[in-house]
This record gives C-alpha cells, structure tokens and sequence, in this order.
C-alpha cells in the first residue's frame, strides 16, 4: 500500500515540484497539501499520514511551532523537514531534529534540469526511510553512564598520566543521528582515553551546527572537523558535510585530513573512508560504533579494517534505532562483537576505551 503524504509548504512553486516528484514513485501517494504551519498542523492532528514533508520557515505558523505543538499533544506523526541552506537555516534545523523531525533535506538552489532530477532522487530515498521509520523516545541525558551488558574489555586500566592514547573511536550515523548523538556522546567520560571520530551523512553548513550543540552538551570538547587539525585525546571531531574524513599519521601524532571526491554510498562524508584511513595509521586498537541509520555505509570499511588492526565493533540494537539499516548491515556480515541499545552505548565505548 502506498504510504500516505502530507506536503506543508507556503511555496506554490515548491508544494507542486515536490507533488510531483511523489507522484512519480508509485511507493507514495499525496494525501494532503497545507499552505502554512496553522493548517499543516490541523491536519496532522486529525489526519493520519505516513510522513509529513514540512518547510520550516512559514506564516501564520514556522515548522519550529509546528513540531512544538505535535510535540505537546504527544503527535508522533513522522516529519522530513526542508530547510535553507544557510548558517541560521542549519542552526533551526538542529532544533527541529531535537523536537522530533526525523530527518531533513536541504531546498536546492535550483529546481531544474539535473539538479532536479539529483535532488528527487535523493528526497525519495529519504521520504521512504522517514516512513518507515520508528519513534525512540529520546533517553534522558544524564552525567553518569548508564551499565552496559557484561563484556570482555580490551582495555580495562587507567592509562599511565602522559601516555599517548594507542585507541581511537570511529563512530558512523545516519537517519536519527543527530539526536542518537546528542543522547549518546553527552554520556562519554571526559577523561576518556581515545579521541572520537563522526561521520554523520548531512550537507555541506548542517555538521557545524551540529558540533556545536553536541559540544555545549558533552564534557569531551567537540569540533567540526578542519584539514590539518591535530587528533587528541579529549576531543571529538565531527566530519564536515561535502568532504571525507580520514586520520593520518604525522611524526608521532596524527591529523585530520578532509578530501574531495566522488559520493561513496551515495553520501559524503561517507564512514568506510573513515574506517580504511585507520587501517593505515599509528592507532593499534579502533573501537567502531555503527548507528542507527539507512543504507549500509560502514560495512565495507569495517571489512576492509579488520584484517589491518585490532578493531572492536559494537552496532546499535534494532530498537533503538529509527531506522535500522548500517547496523543491520554490519550485523548481516558478522563483523558486529557487541550491540547495545542506545542508553547503553557510550558506557560500552567506555568499557572498550578506558580512561586516563
């Protein structure tokens, strides 16, 4: 059955190209449209939909309202928002993520020819995966680590004051990252003893908006990720939308280093660049973390790293996962030593890292 679409959008122009990009995959049908907030709201609270296609700047009432008030009335209808791409259009999109969005796309700058045509095929993937995706209600942050399961740690001693860190944590996510992050990496001991890497799938102006809220919520210091920036214990670096990330090796430490290049997985960043690169740098322990999220990115560069270090993998478990599709795929290979729900993620981090 086709699942059933409510477009939000005070752009005539735009609440018709994305109709008509719907109407093309015979997955969805459109159900409903809504020429503000006001009305989008009105018909999500006596409607049901499978998903809501949401701007988030309109009148009489924003998206931010909107999903404020879904939030009030406990509405989990589910919402991929389309938002500017622009300094304060990134920084209200972490807020809609927060309230409960599942997801979001950019508005292209153009809507003709193959920008268009880039740009649909991209919404549709999402569109499905918002639609099917699950309400995980957002565990509470708390300064302590909640217990994870028994496991047999790698590393289970303070390290010596003024040793170098010979582990590195590489964690991958997608659909539902954001907010799984902003309730896992808050979690994370500041005297943790490795530095943390993060490929979130987002565009180019979304990933610094998202350091920084994850940053004035964590006691580890975290970054968006610059080109020749130093990897060091204590910080997380968050790789910038539009570039890979990988780690290199320089003299006796290690640096970041962002490349251009084609779409991996369909996304850039993309996790299994992350996770080659450390195959072929000075950490001898890499602790892998696989998040909820769609596709299969992280698999293939998990394989490919296994044979090179000692690698550690723990996997989100299916529930607390919007959507179940990295973890899934790692799973499906064998290559997942532990999975955890998300409460529990960062204590099992912990558990594999140490402290110092």
């Amino acid at each position: 059955m086709a699942k059933k679409i409510l477009i939000v959008d005070d752009s005539a122009l735009m609440r018709r190209v994305i109709c008509d990009i719907i109407k093309s995959d015979n997955r969805f049908e459109v159900a409903d449209i809504a020429m503000n907030g006001e009305e989008g709201l009105q018909k999500i609270l006596t409607e049901n939909y499978d998903a809501v296609v949401m701007d988030l700047v309109m009148p009489k009432m924003t998206g931010i309202d909107v999903l404020k008030q879904m939030q009030k009335s406990r509405n989990r209808t589910r919402i991929l928002v389309l938002s500017s791409q622009t300094t304060e259009g990134a920084q209200i999109t972490m807020e809609a993520l927060e309230l409960g969005a599942v997801d979001f796309m950019h508005k292209p700058s153009s809507i003709m020819g193959a920008q268009r045509e880039e740009f649909a095929g991209e919404f549709l993937d999402r569109l499905y995966a918002v639609s099917i995706s699950r309400f995980i209600p957002r565990p509470s942050v708390t300064r302590t680590a909640p217990a994870a399961s028994p496991v047999t740690p790698q590393v289970v001693r303070p390290r010596a004051a003024g040793a170098p860190s010979d582990t590195i944590v590489a964690v991958a996510s997608s659909t539902g990252g954001p907010k799984a992050l902003q309730a896992m990496i808050p979690l994370l001991p500041e005297n943790l003893a490795a530095p943390v890497l993060i490929v979130q799938h987002m565009p180019v102006g979304f990933t610094a908006s998202l350091a920084a809220r994850l940053d004035t919520q964590s006691k580890l210091h975290v970054v968006e990720a610059a080109d020749g920036m130093p990897v060091e214990t204590g910080n997380v670096y968050v790789a910038p939308g539009g570039l890979h990330m990988h780690v290199v090796q320089k003299g006796r430490g290690h640096v970041i280093r962002l490349l251009d290049g084609e779409n991996r997985e369909g996304v850039k960043p993309c996790a299994n660049y992350m996770y080659e690169s450390l195959g072929e740098c000075g950490y001898n322990n890499v602790v892998c973390v696989v998040m909820t999220g769609m596709g299969a990115d992280g698999t293939e560069g998990i394989a490919n790293l296994k044979p090179l270090k000692k690698t550690y993998v723990i996997t989100q478990e299916q529930s607390t996962c919007v959507v179940y599709g990295m973890p899934r795929a790692v799973v499906a290979k064998g290559l997942s030593d532990q999975v955890e729900p998300l409460e529990n993620l960062a204590s099992a981090i912990t558990k594999q890292v140490g402290v110092k």
